[in-house]
């Protein structure tokens, strides 16, 4: 599996800015083989990774078996099934939240100067291919969220290494195949204590949240 992050010896790259109403640019997982670590804070409702456009090519046309609804509930331990594309294939992926743990700010240096005042939260979880499709290689992202569902208007891109190991799926990622993995969330007030799945037509304006406690 691969490491989603940049050696830390390399240069880091920021694009933190307080008080920006937008990203500065769009960016993939798995796009490259490594990714620099990144921190933006766009406004608070700002959107999520966006779903690739184009048709889809190979897997299921639809999810393979029961997957959970839209706008669902679950608590941290809970598994959600549920519909998933990456690299235009289409497949079913079981993931369960597992843990939401508070880091602290001195963990964020590796982002530099600019990201003073945020603390990280780990979200990890496990990931399993439910359904016939082969997804190697690819990465599952969740959002943080503050108590009552609030965004964190934060938005990164990396992992913090022996805390927060941001993984892909195996070379060969097929049916019945698990691994682990975890997102990066950072809140400059208030606590991380929820996750959100919003990938997806169906999904992105009912995402599927686990919370903790």
């Amino acid at each position: 599996m691969r490491k989603a992050r940049t050696a830390l010896t390399a240069v880091l790259v920021t694009t933190l800015g307080l008080g920006l109403t937008a990203c500065g640019g769009d960016s993939e997982d798995g796009a490259t083989e490594k990714e620099s670590p990144t921190a933006t804070v766009p406004a608070p409702d700002g959107a999520g990774p966006g779903a690739d456009g184009g048709e889809s090519e190979g897997g299921d046309a639809q999810p393979a078996g029961d997957v959970t609804a839209p706008g669902t509930g679950l608590k941290v331990g809970d598994k959600a099934v549920l519909p998933f594309e990456y690299a235009k294939k289409k497949g079913t992926l079981a993931i369960t939240v597992t843990a939401i743990d508070k880091g602290t700010e001195a963990d964020m240096s590796q982002f530099g100067e600019r990201a003073k005042g945020l603390t990280p939260y780990f979200i990890k979880m496990k990931v399993e291919n439910v359904g016939d499709t082969d997804l190697s290689r690819a990465y599952v992202q969740l959002r943080g969220l503050l108590d009552g569902g609030r965004s964190t208007g934060v938005s990164l891109i990396g992992d913090i290494p022996g805390k927060c190991d941001k993984e892909s799926a195996p070379a060969e990622f097929g049916k019945g195949v698990s691994f682990e993995t975890c997102s990066l969330a950072a809140s400059q007030s208030g606590d991380v204590t929820g996750a959100e799945f919003d990938e997806g037509d169906a999904y992105s304006d009912k995402p599927v949240v686990w919370t903790a406690g």
